[in-house]
């Protein structure tokens, strides 16, 4: 299928081919008919592309101090590879979207295959949308019409901010598209609407609508609506793109004592405290369509707000503005500047600085059938040879930025044949397999594992698939990479323990975990210092600290049913590094923790480890540190020495004949783990990681969350 994208480096436009996405549990696949294109907000994204590095950089300083923040704790050539990867990642366009339902995933029982509907989906042949970013259309409103619903819901959920009633004037600042619907919506509400723009043509159509309007090119705005008003306006509501800090301060002085100012658009922010003091004003920022908005509990897991106390989300703001359009109420067809295929969106985009387009539509009915060829492979290009099943064939399932900036580039040094690559709505995975040279793209997994040309499957999805995809890859006869954890619950590495045994002869099926740390030099180096393969006979302390950082409360992976939490899916590297140093496997499990979070998960703990040989471990991982700290240190302790890891950076020894430092630049090990894991799956030989080791530990990362909520000691099997 196709599907537009937008590339940050260079402001280029491009309709990509993409495998179809499949459609999930809780989500509803849709072939697209009509969308929109929002030409305020995809008008910046180009316009960012298309910048240099400096001025990308002065749009976002808040980047920057981010970026400063990274140099001092990573050096500089990792974080400006980090920032170049991240300008690298295309990004998918469009919100505003009308389609035919053609499946529903399980637990959807009120749309069915027929259904239209409109979405926040992307600008897209198909797209697989949550059920609580879809809203059913009337019959009475055309797939053009319908493709006003997201849009219009973005300015609906301004006017319930502003909270007008009967009789009062707002003011409407900017009558682009989002202005001219929340115009006409403060109408509905009887309300008396001023609207302002430089465009004059935009101020005629306003006027069709029963708003009064004024230019700021020619008139003196504050004085117009003070003298209009007599008092002010009751409630200024912004839909206008400016940088300048000029808008919110006319806002301020055009509004009435106790007046109210709401901000939909994109404006400069240095307020006058004057202003805003003076009259007691109150300024609110609008969020999007409504309710639920970037809330992952009720758009992606489906939970939807109880309607007696929440009466307006995000999907009931869509069915209103959809209702509206039903009735006649929400004119639209005026604002339809064009609508043009979407072969042909350089027509559009390649004019958007100049454009005098009020809404651009881009039409699908000419588009490829895409309906049965669900899931199909795309093949990128061809390989210089025939593949034949032998050991070192990968393919991949997942394609986020980890996949993209590490654990590909690793494989490919390694001399990886990298045949495919699936990812769930297929333009990430195509990406990147035309990005790293990958031969083919699908998002159905399946058709990889059952490619007999492949032996290795390496999985880096979301925590909540790791068990289940190594199991299913087991079943299928394959080797298997897992980025960790491999379990995020007990029944679920019992699961892969069965799996992993099933295989014949008894654990034939090599399973390994990403837990890179443990390949890297310096660890090695210590290893080595401490005795190599010998060193288990001679207890050691370690204590490990990870700095690492905060991340937004709302992110997956503090959620317990998705990430785990990030003890689980981070603090699980330095038990298993700990475990080799000690050359031991743990024994009991003993967590503090000094808050926790509210889906039952915490990322400011210390966990105690205690090993069956004696020796100790803490793993110290909090995410209330300083960004200007070193991320990771490692202290060892044995015989009266001491070794000091610092950030895999460096290696000192207090106490060691001959040895006193080691120094580089960082290394995490990923390039070493994957050379070992290609050249074993090639030539045979044992895994990198007992099994057994990798369940161990395993079971002590899930034992520590446990210990939390006994209090205790917890035993590990």
């Amino acid at each position: 299928m196709y599907q537009l994208i937008q590339n940050l480096k260079s402001g280029e436009t491009v309709l990509e081919t993409v495998p179809a996405p499949q459609v999930r549990a809780g989500q509803v696949l849709i072939r697209t008919r009509r969308t929109l294109v929002s030409l305020g907000t995809e008008r910046m994204l180009v316009d960012f592309g298309k910048a240099n590095l400096l001025s990308k950089a002065r749009q976002q300083p808040d980047k920057v101090k981010q970026v400063i923040e990274k140099i001092q704790s990573d050096g500089l050539l990792p974080t400006l590879e980090a920032v170049f990867r991240k300008l690298d990642q295309p990004l998918p366009l469009g919100y505003c979207h009308v389609g035919e339902v053609v499946a529903v995933g399980a637990g959807i029982t009120d749309l069915v295959i027929g259904d239209r509907v409109a979405s926040n989906g992307q600008h897209a042949e198909m797209v697989c949308v949550p059920r609580n970013l879809v809203a059913k259309i009337p019959d009475t409103v055309s797939d053009d019409q319908a493709a006003f619903t997201v849009i219009g819901a973005i300015g609906l959920q301004g006017i319930r901010l502003i909270n007008p009633t009967l009789g009062e004037t707002i003011v409407v600042v900017g009558l682009g598209l989002i202005g001219l619907l929340t115009a006409q919506l403060l109408r509905l509400n009887g309300c008396r609407v001023i609207g302002l723009d430089l465009d004059e043509r935009k101020l005629a159509l306003a006027r069709t609508f029963g708003i009064e309007t004024l230019n700021p090119a020619n008139t003196d705005v504050v004085k117009a609506v003070t003298d209009l008003t007599g008092v002010g306006a009751d409630g200024v509501l912004i839909t206008a793109s400016t940088k300048s800090d000029e808008v919110m301060t006319q806002a301020a002085r055009m509004s009435r004592k106790r007046g109210r100012i709401v901000l939909v658009g994109v404006v400069g922010l240095s307020l006058s405290r004057a202003d805003f003091f003076e009259k007691e004003l109150t300024f609110q920022v609008s969020c999007s369509y409504g309710p639920g908005r970037y809330d992952a509990d009720y758009e992606q897991a489906g939970h939807d707000y109880p309607l007696p106390f929440v009466r307006w989300t995000e999907n009931r703001n869509f069915q209103t503005i959809l209702h509206l359009l039903s009735t006649g109420q929400l004119q639209v067809d005026p604002l339809i500047t064009e609508v043009v295929p979407l072969a042909e969106y350089g027509r559009i985009y390649g004019r958007m600085n100049g454009s005098t387009s009020i809404a651009s539509l881009l039409s699908y009915s000419n588009a490829v059938e895409t309906a049965d060829r669900l899931g199909t492979l795309v093949n990128l290009r061809p390989t210089d040879t025939t593949l034949a099943q032998s050991a070192g064939v990968v393919g991949i399932i997942g394609a986020g930025n980890f996949a993209d900036s590490t654990l590909i580039p690793a494989l490919r040094k390694a001399g990886a044949t990298l045949q495919t690559i699936a990812s769930a709505n297929g333009l990430s995975g195509t990406l990147l397999a035309k990005k790293h040279g990958i031969a083919q793209s699908t998002t159905n997994y399946q058709d990889m594992l059952a490619d007999p040309a492949i032996d290795l499957c390496v999985i880096t999805t979301r925590h909540n698939n790791h068990a289940s995809l190594v199991v299913e890859a087991l079943q299928a006869g394959k080797h298997v990479f897992v980025e960790k954890p491999m379990a995020i619950y007990d029944e679920e590495l019992a699961n892969v323990i069965a799996a992993q045994q099933a295989a014949h002869p008894v654990g034939d099926r090599m399973v390994m975990v990403g837990f890179n740390r443990r390949f890297s030099p310096t660890a090695q180096k210590a290893k080595q210092l401490l005795g190599g393969g010998n060193s288990g006979a001679v207890p050691i302390n370690v204590v490990a600290t990870m700095n690492a950082g905060a991340i937004p409360a709302n992110s997956w992976v503090h959620d317990r049913a998705v990430g785990g939490g990030r003890l689980i899916g981070e603090a699980c590297h330095y038990i298993d590094l700990i475990t080799y140093l000690a050359g031991s496997h743990v024994v009991a499990v003993c967590m503090n923790a000094m808050g926790t979070h509210p889906s039952d998960t915490t990322d400011s703990a210390s966990i105690l480890l205690r090993y069956a040989n004696g020796a100790t471990g803490v793993v110290n991982y909090f995410a209330n540190g300083s960004k200007a700290y070193a991320k990771e240190r490692v202290e060892v302790y044995s015989q009266e020495r001491t070794l000091v890891l610092d950030n895999f950076k460096s290696l000192k020894g207090y106490g060691f004949r001959g040895f006193t430092s080691q120094s580089g630049g960082q290394d995490k090990g990923h390039a070493e783990q994957f050379r070992r894991l290609i050249t074993t799956l090639r030539n045979g030989g044992e895994p990198l990681i007992p099994f057994a080791e990798l369940v161990n530990t395993t079971a002590a990362t899930l034992a520590a969350i446990r210990s939390l909520h006994e209090g205790g000691w917890v035993a590990v099997r």
